[in-house]
């Protein structure tokens, strides 16, 4: 499979965007922090122990902790304040980058030589006189070192803002550890790790610079790092064709069907962009907010997450139900179900099942004690969940979660006894795992739906492009495409399979509408 080189270059560049305005935010409060934390050991010990705090918090929990709080602001304020994309990031990013830049430059302040601040003083320097003219630069060699550490740190967790619909080289990461595309992830790594070193480089040249009053090498890394900063903020050649940006969770059934979509509106005289790797309130509140115009949700995931409903419907109703809501409360458009549902489907491994005897979810109950529960990230924090311990009183032995890429292989391994998969994910039948039943149709149904913003909604030439996929796809098909993904032999990329399943779709004779539940 090719790389994609003009979309790592455009991820390169939103990458450089990012981490660059994080260690520059970073810089203009940790430095005034550590001037008064050098006069007042009380602000020391406030300053010195939130950046400290801050250090101990994940940065992908970071950047979780942002959403809620700037939704409720932008709930306040407007679309001024964005829960999604650059402004959690930012914030985030600035805020892990302060500890090693306040740590250093106070400790690089209190080592200047007494001596030498109290000949300053004999001269009748001010006190600003002395902090620009003799500590600042006795101490800047420190400092410069902890703005390495900085911008080392920042440009490797600026990765994670993909989780929040911040456009990075993680996109890279994410996608290619989901569909086990291993040259993506490589890609990604080594091209943030270049980024990364290269930075390091540059500012450590700054930093030998200043030690040894070489004002050659500060300028010569000052520019480069300059410029490498004004190419990627360079804006792209306008295009001649509209741009709509197409969202997608982090599954390969997401990816495909993005660039299905991709593909459709390209032929329709549409340039597009893609926010790949999103999480489900993620990728909804940025189809709400019009960041995404396009994107496939399950009628399930609106129904429980979105709309906080657990009470089970007919899946019409449902879907019903669902375009109503998403139009009057959000401004959002349903093109309608795809033709296939996705829901979550219980499965074991073949000998398991004979030896057990094992059925339906309400034969797990006896066995669950003795069984290892694996799903994906979201589920055990899904309200489908708590809808299905309520309706089986499931006690498994222990629980362990996992990227949906590796949750079939945790099965195969004996690392899972039984796993909350996905439908119409092919893995299932190659594997010859064996769905349980739902007799007591706890889960909802999962119909495909295509979901599209405001302004999506009212363009009648995109609407019309995207409609012939309505029923069009049916399961069996789908699951063909996802597995040409996720297979480990002769894999496919998400565009050349969603390219067959186009292809495939258009030659079937009539395209089924999905049965009733």
């Amino acid at each position: 499979m090719t790389l994609d080189w003009p979309r790592i270059l455009d991820l390169l560049a939103q990458h450089v965007q990012l981490s660059f305005a994080a260690l520059g935010l970073a810089l203009v409060i940790a430095l005034p922090l550590a001037i008064w934390s050098v006069r007042s050991r009380t602000v020391a010990g406030v300053t010195l122990g939130f950046a400290s705090l801050v250090q101990t918090i994940p940065a992908l929990a970071l950047l979780a902790l942002f959403f809620p709080l700037l939704l409720a602001l932008s709930a306040i304020f407007g679309d001024v304040i964005s829960p999604l994309g650059f402004l959690p990031s930012l914030l985030a990013l600035t805020l892990y980058a302060l500890l090693p830049i306040l740590r250093n430059a106070v400790t690089g302040l209190r080592s200047v030589e007494p001596a030498m601040v109290e000949a300053a003083d004999g001269v009748g320097m001010t006190g600003l006189q002395k902090l620009w003219l003799v500590e600042a630069p006795l101490a800047s060699p420190t400092i410069m070192a902890g703005v390495r550490t900085a911008a080392v740190w920042t440009i490797g967790a600026a990765t994670l803002s993909t989780t929040v619909g911040q456009p990075s080289l993680g996109d890279l990461i994410f996608a290619g550890l989901q569909t086990q595309n291993w040259s993506l992830v490589l890609a990604g790594c080594l091209v943030a790790a270049g980024l990364a070193i290269t930075v390091d480089l540059l500012l450590g040249l700054i930093e030998s610079g200043i030690r040894w009053r070489k004002h050659r090498r500060i300028w010569g890394a000052g520019v480069a790092l300059a410029a490498g900063l004004a190419i990627a903020l360079w804006p792209a050649p306008p295009s001649d064709r509209p741009v709509i940006t197409i969202g997608a969770k982090r599954f390969s059934e997401q990816y495909i069907l993005a660039r299905l979509i991709g593909q459709r509106l390209e032929d329709a005289g549409y340039a597009v962009r893609y926010r790949e790797g999103l999480g489900s309130a993620v990728v909804f509140r940025a189809l709400a907010s019009d960041e995404v115009q396009v994107y496939v949700d399950y009628a399930g995931t609106i129904w429980t997450n979105e709309m906080q409903r657990q009470d089970p419907e007919p899946r019409a109703d449902m879907i019903a139900e669902i375009t109503r809501w998403a139009r009057a409360q959000h401004g959002v458009g349903l093109i309608g179900p795809l033709g296939f549902e996705n829901t979550y489907a219980f499965a074991v491994r073949p000998d398991d099942a004979k030896r057990l005897r094992l059925k339906t979810l309400d034969d797990v109950v006896r066995v669950a004690p003795q069984f290892v529960f694996g799903t994906d990230v979201e589920f055990l924090e899904r309200p489908e969940w708590q809808m299905v311990q309520a309706a089986y009183p499931l006690r498994f032995k222990g629980r362990r979660a996992f990227e949906p890429t590796f949750m079939y292989r945790a099965l195969q391994l004996g690392e899972a006894d039984i796993i909350s998969a996905f439908s119409s994910d092919g893995r299932i039948a190659a594997n010859g795992f064996v769905v349980l039943e739902d007799p007591k149709g706890a889960v909802p149904s999962y119909d495909a739906i295509l979901m599209v913003s405001r302004s999506a909604a009212a363009d009648a030439r995109l609407v019309a492009a995207l409609k012939p996929l309505v029923g069009a796809i049916p399961v069996e098909k789908m699951r063909e495409a996802n597995y040409r993904v996720d297979r480990d032999n002769n894999k496919q990329s998400p565009a050349d399979s969603a390219r067959w399943l186009d292809n495939a779709i258009v030659t079937m004779p009539s395209s089924p509408s999905p049965k009733g539940k």
